[in-house]
């Protein structure tokens, strides 16, 4: 029997993201870690299903033009707080054998303040079927507005929301690892599905292997560790499996390849797709997506 399909509802940061092309030039578009994943997800759900986002811009032209990006890719972008005295923030990719590293302009970015109101934040979580969101979209709010979006994911969750993390942890946003650190494990502890990455995770906890991690966030009733090229590592009710992702012909442009991954699995497993064909949809969208240029490629 078809599953119901889901309301889905992204909390995050989008960018204007410029994408290095053929020649030297540089492709303006918009892009974010957890947008990615929602507008990964709105292609890979039927028209049933309902991907919104949640986030604040300014009022500006380039706010204007990326909700309207967003609305086209069939984004609900209703929970989308604007604000006259922000912007949005932006990155540039700089790309070595597809390889990518990234440099950000976001001191003005409204989707900073994106926790600063309770109601809004009650009112955009309200009878979602799931809440999906980022180390990213933590290290991004100031300490009581973490607080806040905590207690209110906390309060969904109470109410049925299953709520999924990916930890994406970027330590040149946070003020120290430990700090990084304390705030993903609070994070987790809220989280029903867990999509951490293990080099980063290696690298920030000092986990020796993929088990290593996936034992450390067992409290999740689902966790999926990447780890690029090299198998998939998940384990959900009492089910452990191994997979393999798809060999890449030529990897292009590493971007998005995790968040890609994400909104594949998420997919696949709302869907009540069993865990080893989650994770094989999660790394079949993200082997294609690292074959084409910037984060959005359609699969």
């Amino acid at each position: 029997m078809p599953q119901p399909q889901p309301d889905i509802l992204c909390i995050g940061e989008c960018m204007v993201e410029m994408a290095p092309q053929p020649g030297g030039l540089y492709a303006m578009g918009f892009a974010g870690d957890t947008f990615n994943t929602a507008w990964h997800l709105r292609r890979q759900l039927s028209s049933e299903g309902r991907v919104c986002y949640f986030s604040a811009v300014g009022q500006d032209t380039l706010s204007d033009q990326m909700l309207a990006f967003m609305g086209e890719a069939g984004i609900d972008t209703a929970q989308v707080q604007r604000r006259a005295d922000r912007t949005v923030g932006l990155y540039l990719i700089e790309l070595t054998q597809g390889e990518r590293s990234f440099s950000y302009w976001r001191d003005r970015s409204a989707a900073r303040l994106l926790a600063e109101d309770n109601a809004a934040l009650a009112a955009a979580l309200a009878g979602r079927d799931l809440v999906y969101l980022s180390g990213i979209t933590l290290a991004i709010l100031e300490p009581e507005a973490r607080a806040r979006l905590l207690a209110a994911l906390s309060a969904a969750r109470t109410s049925g929301t299953r709520v999924a993390f990916d930890p994406n942890l970027r330590p040149r946003l946070w003020p120290s690892r430990q700090a990084m650190c304390a705030a993903v494990t609070e994070m987790a502890a809220l989280a029903d599905i867990l999509l951490p990455s293990f080099d980063d995770e290696a690298s920030a906890f000092g986990d020796a292997t993929p088990e290593a991690t996936l034992d450390r966030y067992a409290a999740a009733g689902c966790v999926v560790v990447k780890n690029g090229a090299a198998e998939v590592l998940a384990r959900a009710g009492g089910s452990q499996v191994r997979v393999r992702p798809p060999q890449v012909a030529e990897l292009v442009d590493s971007t998005g390849a995790g968040d890609s991954f994400n909104a594949g699995f998420l997919a696949a497993w709302l869907d009540g797709q069993d865990l080893a064909a989650s994770v094989a949809a999660g790394a079949r969208l993200a082997s294609r997506v690292v074959q084409g240029r910037g984060a959005l490629v359609a699969g």
